[in-house]
């Protein structure tokens, strides 16, 4: 049984793979809510001959998770006495109650992982972080720096620090009235801020006003930074071509530069779309070179046929 004759019977089944590639959804290339920012462990490690400890962690741990599928920040504690364990969740402002919940969900494995058990515990992931400490753990300013990031590549030419400066600024008043979440932006630098959720208007305005001086003097002329403070973090980034927009879907679009040359503080553009429509092109240059070849193939046949009439 051969192909059929006309060449034009694989547009159906093109149709039909164009229409698949446009609607399977592809996973996202760039920074997920879920990459791992910093961790902090306690350096004195848990002693737990009787479990009790455990049994708390645990029972922490299922209440943030719990939690997170409803709230940006919870803040609990497990077991009693001297056995008792502080914990708190926070995820960032823009984030759904979806991404919220899948970002802290992965948490406490995490946890685990990279810090085993010690009495103190916080790891910071790119939507949200997830801290925890035993009775009796020493506490910290809200100021401490806890983590920094630059990016290695500088803005060049005048002005980028002045524009950088007035968008980080804006973010002092921006947390005070936003419930201590804000972001905006300035001619084609975008910043955020937020502060944990239990802080103060007052404190918090502080801290991010700490924050924003650490990041002019740690980061200079920096196209991106982040400053993680004990009760705040903020950070900024540069995009020459345009700020990414949140589409009504929630999801994000790109400048035509792509983002993943700039330190990015948006979790990537869903490429799902551009990489179907890439495949779709391929198969249409596919399905135009099989065409092709097979009416070559039916010329040479219709020829071999012919010279085969003057042989007999």
């Amino acid at each position: 049984m051969g192909l059929p004759r006309n060449p034009c019977w694989f547009i159906p089944l093109f149709l039909f793979i164009l229409t698949i590639l446009e609607l399977t959804p592809l996973s996202q290339s760039a920074t997920d809510y879920t990459t791992l920012v910093y961790k902090g462990c306690a350096k004195q490690a848990l002693s737990d001959p009787t479990g009790v400890y455990s049994q708390a962690l645990s029972s922490l741990f299922g209440t943030l998770i719990s939690q997170s599928s409803k709230s940006k920040f919870f803040k609990t504690t497990s077991g009693n006495g001297q056995t008792t364990i502080t914990g708190l969740f926070q995820c960032r402002g823009d984030l759904s109650n979806v991404d919220c919940y899948n970002c802290v969900s992965k948490l406490p494995i995490l946890i685990d992982k990279l810090c085993s058990k010690v009495i103190a515990a916080r790891i910071q992931l790119f939507g949200c972080y997830m801290l925890y400490e035993v009775s009796g753990f020493v506490q910290i300013s809200g100021m401490e720096m806890l983590y920094k990031s630059c990016s290695g590549k500088n803005v060049g030419g005048a002005g980028f620090e002045e524009r950088r400066d007035t968008a980080l600024t804006s973010l002092e008043d921006g947390v005070s009235s936003g419930n201590g979440f804000y972001t905006t932006s300035y001619e084609a630098v975008y910043v955020l801020g937020q502060c944990e959720g239990d802080v103060g208007a007052s404190d918090c305005v502080e801290c991010v006003k700490s924050a924003v001086q650490r990041a002019q003097v740690e980061c200079g002329s920096s196209i991106g930074g982040q400053i993680y403070l004990h009760k705040c973090f903020i950070g900024y980034s540069y995009y020459p071509n345009g700020v990414p927009k949140r589409s009504s879907s929630g999801s994000f679009s790109s400048p035509s530069s792509s983002g993943n040359n700039y330190f990015s503080l948006w979790p990537g553009p869903n490429t799902g779309k551009t990489v179907a429509i890439i495949l779709g092109g391929a198969a249409g240059v596919g399905f135009l070179v099989i065409c092709l070849l097979f009416a070559r193939g039916l010329l040479k046949k219709k020829d071999g046929k012919q010279e085969n009439m003057f042989l007999f």
